[in-house]
């Protein structure tokens, strides 16, 4: 990257320096010709450059429109890659996901720290959903997402995200790994889409989950006092819980019964 680049603070851009740590990521993935690759922010393209030698087809999407021809230029000798400057959040990257038949599709990125949780929403609801994720988020970030009932970095995230996928941290990353150096240490999430996902109402899921983390530190009862109460008592006590627990000590397969049985 040249040296003279103005970092944006707004963009949250933080790049890796260090071409092992590159390696390293991207070699998690095990990415092959037979694989679609999507890579959320590239940036100066750290990642970029060896994700896109590996797969069959690269989608980069990318908000700062300073980066393009920058991003561009550096994949010039690559035609299995488009470059879209848009802001993932706000386009519709299902259409573009279904231009491409591929056996695999990934996704593969450094996430900006500030919008990380929205992203990972966004994923989440693909129509096509990744059948592995590989990122890059700030290290308490992904101690929640990798969190099991009864800790206290279990959320509803942890909750909805274990629904679709397997997730467990790789390795940790020190910030000095970085330019600029960002303020936390960040570390190196794998998540691998589940075989078999029940069928449930999505969005009746994340609402059950939301009401029961509502106030995190309120136990069953009182979050869910406005609902069947009857109903949700019968299915704690199935698997060995009650009313005045918290939503941080359930299970997922508790949220996915109260969920079918929700009226």
């Amino acid at each position: 990257m040249d040296k003279k680049f103005k970092f944006k603070k707004k963009y949250g851009q933080n790049f890796i320096n260090d071409p092992k740590l590159i390696d390293k990521i991207v070699d998690s993935a095990l990415i092959d010709k037979n694989t679609l690759v999507l890579e959320i922010g590239p940036g100066a393209g750290a990642l970029s450059l060896k994700i896109v030698s590996k797969a069959g087809f690269t989608l980069l999407y990318e908000v700062d429109e300073s980066l393009e021809l920058y991003l561009l230029k550096l994949l010039s000798d690559y035609d299995n890659k488009k470059v879209i400057i848009s802001d993932f959040l706000n386009v519709d990257v299902d259409s573009e996901v279904s231009k491409y038949s591929f056996d695999k599709f990934f996704v593969v990125a450094n996430l900006p720290y500030y919008i990380t949780s929205p992203i990972i929403m966004k994923i989440l609801h693909m129509k096509r959903l990744p059948d592995k994720v590989v990122v890059m988020v700030q290290k308490e970030v992904a101690f929640r997402l990798s969190a099991k009932n009864g800790s206290s970095d279990y959320g509803a995230m942890t909750v909805y995200l274990s629904y679709f996928y397997n997730v467990k941290i790789l390795f940790d990353v020190d910030r000095n790994y970085f330019t600029p150096v960002p303020n936390v240490d960040s570390a190196v999430v794998l998540m691998e889409k589940k075989d078999n996902i029940a069928k449930i109402d999505n969005k009746l899921f994340w609402k059950v989950i939301k009401i029961a983390f509502h106030f995190k530190r309120k136990n069953l009862r009182n979050n869910f006092k406005k609902y069947d109460l009857d109903m949700i008592s019968n299915i704690l006590l199935k698997y060995g819980f009650n009313l005045n627990d918290r939503a941080e000590d359930l299970p997922l397969e508790v949220f996915v019964e109260i969920t079918k049985n929700w009226k």
